[in-house]
């Protein structure tokens, strides 16, 4: 008799870089009194309880101490540290207006086709937040320098590959003037 073992799910949110433009770490920068790493956190494990029903009181903290060299050794350490896991789910820690309920039908998608890439439709293409099945790590793990995993997604055939529209992770902070319209419309709302 073979035996089934429930799938699981990593979450990794992307935080390691330099913020240049912003001139201070996005991670630590504040919107309704909680900084963007805490305010991530909190709607991953709520959407993580909602639609998987997992407790989601384990966080690892990992610095990536190769961060100078780019975007893909932060991709490359999550997909690392997520290695036992059946996907990994990657997303940025600036997505100021992100919500549980689109993450949760984004990890929904995933569940209804575990070898797919579920993933941010944008335009015609894919972005992050995005789940990265296991079959997919030894290709994320050739990444280099600044690039990320869009040449990765590019090079899928359409059936490997899942898009949804996540209206909350459009908007992202990257400069003082992102941040401050952030905080002006989470201040209306």
């Amino acid at each position: 008799m073979k035996s089934y073992t429930q799938p699981t799910l990593g979450m990794v949110v992307l935080a390691a870089g330099f913020s240049s433009r912003l001139g201070h770490p996005k991670a630590l920068a504040t919107v309704r009194g909680r900084n963007l790493l805490t305010r991530t956190i909190q709607v991953l494990a709520a959407a993580a309880r909602y639609r998987i029903g997992i407790s989601a009181g384990t966080v690892t903290f990992a610095a990536n101490r190769c961060r100078a060299s780019g975007l893909s050794s932060s991709i490359r350490l999550g997909i690392h540290l997520s290695r036992y896991n059946s996907a990994v789910l990657l997303l940025p820690v600036d997505l100021v207006h992100l919500s549980m309920p689109d993450i949760g039908r984004l990890i929904a998608r995933w569940q209804g086709s575990r070898r797919r890439v579920a993933a941010r439709r944008i335009g015609s293409g894919a972005g992050t937040p995005l789940i990265l099945p296991r079959c997919l790590y030894a290709s994320a793990a050739q990444l280099t320098g600044d690039e990320g995993l869009r040449d990765v997604i590019r090079r899928l055939p359409s059936s490997a590959l899942s898009r949804i529209d996540m209206p909350s992770a459009i908007t992202d902070v990257d400069t003082a003037k992102d941040l401050e319209r952030a905080r002006r419309h989470l201040h209306r709302s």
